[in-house]
């Protein structure tokens, strides 16, 4: 067997997800049965996070075990060429061997997300289903930023946690939430080990009404300390959501 770890990049609109799900298409599915059709085996793809409906990657890792003879830059060539065939949003960007020790979702050290945000009346052409449009005044991203720094650090993240949430505590550490501005859009990143199910969403979706004037500075801690998910404002749509990347030991 060899452990081969991909680059993954998607667009989410027509998933149900990343893992594999009973009642509709997912990431997972699509390059698992990729993978079959270039090898004949049935493998399981392992990621190292896990992603929303609508949800998207620009460079999400996972491995798969092979047991045919194959290089990895023919197998990323043959998986890109069923995948397009297939008609998913989906790009292999990378491929490599790794020891049979490495795994996509417990050697991963860190993870890093971006939220996109178009603040402007126009309606969305180029970015529909890539963004959030939040429509009215300017937002005032600055207020938003001094918001998210309550954030930082380890705290009990249950009002920014999800009911579905299957973690087996919601304490994180958060390394670190940024907001900034480009032209019309408001970009928020942060980046930590490990996230709760909806966390970004919600922690950027109440950022957003303290950006929209709605909410105080403070409301955002305030919130945090409450550990109550009826205290959350705003749960953001999925669409503005992208898993930028993985780190892992050595790399």
């Amino acid at each position: 067997m060899t452990r081969f770890a991909l680059t993954l990049e998607f667009d989410g609109t027509p998933f149900m997800g990343l893992q594999r799900q009973a009642h509709g298409p997912t990431v997972q599915q699509a390059v698992e049965e990729a993978v079959e059709s270039v090898t004949g085996e049935q493998v399981t793809l392992h990621a190292a996070g896990r992603t929303d409906a609508g949800v998207h990657a620009l460079a999400m890792r996972a491995h798969v075990d092979v047991a045919k003879a194959i290089a990895p830059f023919r197998l990323m060539e043959a998986l890109n060429a069923r995948l397009r065939l297939a008609g998913w949003p989906i790009a292999v960007l990378a491929c490599e061997e790794k020891p049979e020790d490495w795994h996509a979702r417990f050697s991963c050290t860190g993870r890093s997300y971006l939220y996109r945000i178009v603040n402007r009346r126009a309606p969305l052409t180029l970015d529909t289903g890539r963004a959030w449009l939040v429509k009215g005044p300017a937002l005032d991203h600055e207020a938003m930023h001094r918001a998210a720094q309550a954030l930082v650090g380890k705290h009990d993240f249950t009002t920014f946690r999800s009911k579905q949430c299957q973690a087996d505590s919601p304490v994180k550490t958060l390394d670190r939430l940024s907001v900034r501005r480009l032209g019309d859009e408001v970009l928020i990143e942060t980046g930590a080990r490990s996230f709760l199910h909806h966390q970004v969403r919600s922690m950027v979706g109440c950022l957003a009404l303290v950006g929209l004037g709605h909410w105080r500075e403070g409301q955002v801690a305030e919130a945090l300390a409450a550990r109550d998910r009826q205290a959350l404002g705003h749960n953001a749509p999925p669409e503005g959501l992208y898993f930028v990347a993985a780190s892992y030991p050595g790399e």
